[in-house]
């Protein structure tokens, strides 16, 4: 059963970090691309941050850039997002994805086959 567990969410206020932690199990991830994604009430999700089989190649949303961190650890089907100098605007629930194919790392939704069941990061005022 291919499954992908989010944890690592919270309450913290404007200017702290979380890290969020996806554990992979099912089947061998190490040769797919993964990404995180998040989304509010009443809105699309939207793309986060993405990083190839090999980490090689990483996209963040403009949003998020210089303050959020991807990484992958193949040896252990672990994926990471390091969250500083969180925002308001970061409120969402986080979720973690992979694709069932394809090694490379892109922001789009519909390239994503398998997803986690989403994590909720609250950052106060």
């Amino acid at each position: 059963q291919v499954q992908l567990v989010e944890s690592g969410g919270g309450l913290v206020q404007a200017g702290g970090s979380l890290r969020l932690s996806c554990a992979a199990s099912g089947r061998t991830y190490s040769d797919y691309g993964m990404g995180w994604f998040r989304q509010t009430p009443g809105k699309e999700r939207e793309f986060v941050a993405a990083i190839s089989w090999n980490g090689g190649t990483i996209y963040y949303a403009d949003s998020v850039k210089g303050r959020f961190t991807i990484s992958r650890d193949n040896t252990k089907n672990t994926m990471s997002l390091q969250m500083n100098s969180l925002r308001p605007g970061d409120t969402a629930v986080y979720y973690c994805a992979s694709k069932r194919r394809a090694y490379s790392a892109t922001p789009y939704v519909h390239d994503y086959d398998y997803w986690g069941q989403g994590t909720q990061v609250t950052v106060s005022s």
